[in-house]
């Protein structure tokens, strides 16, 4: 069980944590894996990996809540439930509201892409398609997850 990798960090340097180890453990490992993660763009994997399927779990909206059914459902989640889920927990609607409002201006302009990329003080430059290369600098997984 994979629950979270790379929460706590930076969104790119999550993404690219999560990413590089669900290949890894597709393409090496070859583990049966449970990948619990909120990028959508590792729902990307079954189209290079055969043995790779996404789920989700069903919900039903009413309103501006939801009721999670704790159903597992083929497919990759189609929106993210996190404003619903922060409501539950009883963030106060002051703060919903605003956050709702940040949420359509995040994106309204996520097709604005001058951002400017995270650098990293000790990567060598390099080629990021060329992920032959990152996966033999890789090190060995520990034999914890080498199993099926």
């Amino acid at each position: 069980l994979m629950d979270e990798i790379g929460r706590g960090t930076s969104t790119f340097d999550g993404l690219a944590l999560a990413w590089a180890i669900a290949r890894h453990l597709l393409s090496h490992n070859r583990s049966h894996t449970l990948f619990a993660t909120h990028y959508f763009e590792l729902t990307q994997l079954p189209q290079e990996f055969a043995q790779a399927a996404n789920v989700h779990l069903s919900a039903v909206e009413h309103g501006d809540g939801i009721v999670f059914l704790h159903a597992v459902q083929e497919g990759p989640a189609s929106q993210s439930y996190g404003l619903q889920v922060a409501q539950l927990a009883g963030v106060p609607q002051p703060v919903i509201r605003a956050a709702r409002k940040r949420l359509a201006w995040l994106e309204q302009h996520s097709a604005d892409t001058g951002a400017t990329p995270q650098l990293d003080l000790f990567a060598l430059p390099s080629d990021p398609s060329d992920d032959d290369a990152a996966e033999a600098a890789a090190p060995a997984a520990p034999s914890a997850l080498a199993g099926a």
